[in-house]
Formats: C-alpha cells, structure tokens, sequence
C-alpha cells in the first residue's frame, strides 16, 4: 500500500524568514515522530517544497504503517510546537491539495461510489485512489475507513458467500418421497393462506397459524424449557444506533423497509391529505411524503440487535452468566426485491429468536446443547430429510473472526431440507455463534474481565412449514404421529366457503 500526500500549511505569519527552522523540523521528524510505531525503515518521509510567506508547502510519502494522513497530523503538531515556542506563529490551518492511495488487487474493482473519492482506477495491480478531503475528515480518520471499505469488497469477493464456503456437518437419512408438489399454491388452493395486503405478505388462515403454534410449543417444550431459556419482548422498530453498533449499517439499505414518523400531529397539516381522498377516494402519496419525518431507523430486520441495547454499557454479574433468552412477539421485515417465492421467501415473517452470552465456552456449549436439540425434533417429531452445513460469513473474516471460523468456533451452520417437487434445498434453520460481535459493539463486559461471547439462532415459522409441507403434504394423515398429536386436528374451525 502507498501512500502520497501534498499540501500546505497556513500560519499566522510569514514564516519566510525562518526556512532552516522549518527545514530542520521536517528533517528531525523523518527520524522521530513519523518513524514512531513502524518496523525499520518503514515509516513516513516528510519533505519540504517551499514557503510562501504564510503557508509552508510539504509532500509526505508512506507506506501502511504510518499512513500519510496519520504523518500529516503528527508533523503538524512538531511544527507548531517550534514555530509556537521559538516565535509565537501558530499553525492556524491545513489544506490538502492533493491525496492518493494505492491499494494491491489481482483485479480491477467494480465502479463504486465512495465518499470523498474523486477518482478511481486501476493499473499494474493497484487500485488508485484520489482523495478530496479537509483536515476535519483527516482527524476522523475517514481516509482509514475509505481504505478498509475497499478492502473488505475485495476481501467479500475473494472470499466469497456461503455457498463457496460450505462444509457438510450432518445429514439424515433419505425419507420416502410422498408429495412433490409446491405446498404453498396448494395450501393458496385449500384456502389455508392467501396474499396480503401488501408485496411479499401473506393472510394465514387457521390451518397454517395451528402448524405455525405447533411449531412453536415443540421448540418451547423441547428446546427453551429445557435449556432454560426465558421470554424477552424485543423491540420491532430498530434506531439506526442499534444497526450502528451491530455493524448492519455496512450494507443492510437495500433491504430495509424504512420508518418515518410523521412531521405533526397537527389536523391542520393533514387536513388538505384527508380532504383530497374524500373527495377522489385516491391516497395522495406525494402530499403524505412531503409532510413526513426524516426516517428514525426499519422495521425489524435481524431480530437480535434490538436486544442489545438492554445491556448497553452494562457490566453482567459472573452468576447470570450464560444469559439466555428469546423473543417471539412479532413479525421481522425485509424487502426481498425480485426473490419473493410461496412463504419461505417472503417480505413479513415470524420467527422465534434465540438468543445466549457468555464465556466463550459456554457460548459454544450452547450452540452444542441447541445442535442435538434440533437433531431430535428434525428426526424424531418431524421426521424431515435434513443435513446441516459449517458457513463462514464473509463479515467475521474481515473482524478478525476467520481463524476461529476455521476451528468451527465462531460461524453459522446453516439447517436445509430438501423440496421433493424441485429437488432443491431450502434453508430452514441457522446457528450462529457470533464471537465478541455484539458484546464489543454495545460495550457489555463480564464482571470477572472474561471475554464475552453470544449466540443467536432464528426458527422461522415460515420456512419450517413450507420444508415440512414440501415433503409430508397437506393430508394430515400422512404426517408423522407425533407431530399430529401435537397439531391436533388442523381442520377444527376451518373458515368454508360457499
């Protein structure tokens, strides 16, 4: 990585009559204050191009220990330090007149548009940056936030997503194939479900709510009583400091339907809104969204981080430790864009969250204790056929996580079932075990100084059903007999049509 930087510096004075002072503050800190921290030899070099009564024009050049910017900061406080003791000149400014970065890559990136960065090319397998920037974005560090933003895309790209990265863990046995058809336009045909209001929403009738309640009793009585997991209600509207501090902020837009109050509740605001649809039975939506708020933050995406803001900043007793909790009170959204499909691709969903913390050994003595769990209600009340995979999330390699990745530490399995009328495999269940993540992000810290760990897994009520379904059908009598017992008649109280 190199690094090149050219500017000024603005003083209160002429500083023409003292350029071997200056000239020997420059020399002095190519020695000193920009070698500070480097191995031999690879620090920062300052030079000198010349002074014009107040301003003293310099160059610094670097590599990635002491990064230019970083240099400038540092020569700046050398340079005031003499100029303020040995003639009462203060260094009042600084003006960057121009930045450049090179950063290694076997490839050109893909265009992108970066804050702060003019100009992006590429040439002998460098990635050339130009950089526009003031001294204020130089001392928030936004040139080392540039630079790893580069670098995580061309990290996500060589290290690619879970399907690149995918290690069989379990699988069970093959099961009779007895339905191959799409369960949801079957269950749209019987009437059990129909399309809501909105894209990617659904009305369930009372078949699938008894499935979606079965589904929930087996996991409260044969995972979280057991376990000694107790229920938390989590927020379902999420501030954009919750995604902040869980790192979704990195690249959740797309996906998030967004939340903006309105900007009063004045009658008088909204009274020409309401007045025009009385009057046309139209929705003016230009009129509602110029009377809109700024949006607060999204429905509730990731159910987890809602959770975190309850021990922010908070320092757990060495008893309450592995904490473990989970949430069932509502519905998580996502846009889901072109890949709405039947009810396990869906943009409104129920899930049950389940949620640990504590030392890392206990954190993965969890994720163990859930593993055998799952196993028993996959095999032994719904009889799927299921495997299980190790999947590294891209985002832990670039926290420092992809060693413990590697060790099968910290990582998700992902839980897939197979959908006889297409021969995929659906993805129906993950776990997670997320390292430091979230107790780093929310600063919760351990009364005995310990690292902290947590976990999180999402049972969604959707995807099972629809894994279930694929392979056992409609027909209540080819389900297997515990599940049944569990659902009881799914038809009792049915809505019939006429």
């Amino acid at each position: 990585m190199e690094f090149r930087l050219k500017g000024s510096f603005k003083c209160s004075k002429d500083v023409s009559e003292v350029f071997d002072g200056i000239e020997a503050v420059f020399a002095d800190a190519n020695k000193t204050v920009l070698t500070k921290g480097a191995p031999h030899g690879e620090g920062a070099s300052s030079r000198l191009l010349g002074i014009e009564s107040g301003r003293v024009e310099f160059e610094i050049k670097s590599g990635r220990y002491v990064r230019a910017h970083d240099a400038l900061l540092r020569l700046k406080k050398a340079l005031s330090a003499y100029l303020g003791k040995e003639h009462h000149i203060g260094v009042r400014g600084v003006e960057v007149d121009a930045f450049t970065v090179k950063i290694p890559s076997d490839e050109p990136p893909k265009p992108m548009k970066i804050p702060f960065v003019r100009e992006i090319s590429y040439n002998a397998g460098m990635i050339n940056l130009e950089l526009e920037l003031s001294l204020k974005e130089l001392e928030d560090r936004v040139p080392d936030r540039i630079i790893r933003l580069i670098e995580e895309k061309i990290a996500k790209k060589d290290f690619g997503g879970k399907s690149e990265h995918w290690e069989l863990l379990t699988e069970s046995e093959p099961k009779k194939r007895i339905f191959n058809k799409d369960p949801t336009e079957e269950m749209i045909k019987r009437r059990w479900l129909i399309h809501g209001a909105v894209r990617g929403q659904w009305i369930h009738g009372i078949q699938i709510t008894r499935i979606f309640r079965a589904f929930e009793r087996i996991v409260v009585d044969e995972i979280l009583k057991p376990l000694g997991y107790a229920e938390m209600i989590f927020p379902k509207v999420v501030g954009w400091d919750v995604w902040k501090r869980s790192g979704h902020l990195k690249g959740v837009y797309p996906e998030i339907y967004y939340v903006s109050p309105p900007q009063s509740r004045d009658p008088e605001l909204w009274e020409d809104v309401i007045n025009y649809y009385r009057v046309t039975q139209e929705v003016p939506i230009d009129m509602i969204r110029e009377r809109m708020g700024d949006p607060i933050g999204g429905l509730c995406y990731a159910q987890c981080p809602p959770f975190w803001p309850f021990l922010q900043g908070q320092t757990i007793a060495n008893e309450s430790v592995p904490v473990r909790v989970f949430d069932r009170s509502g519905t998580s959204h996502r846009y889901e864009s072109g890949g709405i499909h039947g009810i396990e691709r869906v943009d409104e969903f129920h899930r049950i969250e389940i949620l640990w913390l504590g030392t890392p050994d206990q954190v993965v003595k969890q994720s163990k204790a859930l593993q055998e769990r799952y196993k028993k209600i996959f095999d032994e009340i719904l009889e799927l056929e299921w495997r299980s995979a190790w999947v590294t999330p891209w985002f832990m390699a670039q926290e420092g996580m992809s060693g413990l990745s590697e060790k099968g530490e910290v990582g998700t399995i992902d839980y897939e079932a197979i959908l006889p009328y297409n021969e995929t495999w659906l993805e129906f269940q993950n776990l997670s075990v997320n390292g430091d993540k979230y107790p780093k992000g929310f600063n919760v810290k351990l009364q005995s100084g310990e690292e902290l760990w947590s976990g999180c897994s999402g049972v969604g009520l959707e995807r099972w059903a629809a894994a279930f379904l694929a392979q056992k059908g409609l027909d209540q009598e080819n389900w297997p007999d515990r599940f049944s017992a569990i659902v009881g008649d799914v038809e009792e109280g049915a809505v019939r049509l006429v």
